[in-house]
């Protein structure tokens, strides 16, 4: 019978464990998720690994107090799931996303904050809004295309948390050319970055420029909700998430040829 347990990491074991889908130390993108962790730890950083005894990581659950949180939400005093996912299908619909759920909601109470708050959307996104809403979350906020803001208080009467919305504005700086703002938040960023710059010079003549978000309130501010990934061109958002080489092709073919 497989076990499975929730690892807590930390900055001396973290580089025991492979996690989202990436069992190779060495590759790049492995490397920098893996020191932006080391520097969020000191923040209240969870990241939590569902582990099998069988396959190694099976599923992870990663949060952050809402003052430091990568997703262009007001969120103070609430905690903030930048991600959670099951990666195997026949681990999923067992309850183990509830499980690191309530992982989340058990920290939150323990550290007397208002509330758990988890940014989704209607279209494909790492884990489903119902998963939330069975788990006692919410609707309290949207943002442009289809993001949804959910919330599950546990201090009933704080002020709900919410988008930080000027989206419009926030587009304003990168109105010349093609931007990639990115950050190290998703290990997969670099290969795809990488490769949607190659692309954009060979395929479509156009020298992308690299954004790093360094810091929490660079992706606050970031020009979509998701905050830690977008594509601008010519100030029109191209992607408000991580995308891969090939959904950046369709985009342009789309949209531009």
């Amino acid at each position: 019978m497989d076990e499975i347990e929730i690892i807590d990491t930390n900055p001396d074991n973290i580089c025991d464990y492979g996690f989202c889908g990436i069992k190779n130390a060495k590759q790049e993108g492995y490397k920098r998720k893996t020191d932006w962790l080391k520097q969020r730890f000191s923040e209240g950083m969870r990241f939590k690994i569902l582990h099998s005894a069988k396959e190694g990581s099976v599923g992870m659950i990663e949060y952050i107090p809402g003052r430091y949180a990568w997703r262009a939400v007001q969120a103070k005093g609430y905690m903030v799931i930048h991600c959670l996912f099951i990666l195997y299908k026949k681990y999923q619909r067992k309850g183990y996303g509830s499980l690191l759920i309530e992982e989340c909601i058990t920290d939150a109470k323990r550290e007397k904050m208002n509330g758990v708050v988890v940014v989704t959307r209607r279209g494909p996104w790492m884990a489903k809004k119902g998963l939330f809403l069975k788990n006692g979350f919410e609707l309290v906020d949207e943002a442009p295309p289809d993001f949804e803001l959910l919330v599950n208080k546990i201090k009933k009467s704080a002020n709900s948390p919410k988008f930080r919305g000027d989206w419009r504005e926030r587009l304003s700086p990168y109105s010349k050319g093609l931007t990639i703002i990115r950050s190290d938040q998703c290990p997969y960023l670099e290969k795809w970055v990488k490769e949607i710059s190659e692309t954009a010079q060979e395929r479509y003549g156009l020298k992308a420029k690299v954004v790093e978000l360094k810091t929490c309130k660079d992706a606050q501010n970031a020009p979509s909700a998701y905050g830690t990934f977008s594509i601008v061109y010519n100030g029109k958002l191209l992607a408000d998430h991580p995308i891969s080489n090939k959904r950046f092709m369709n985009i342009m073919n789309k949209n531009f040829i």
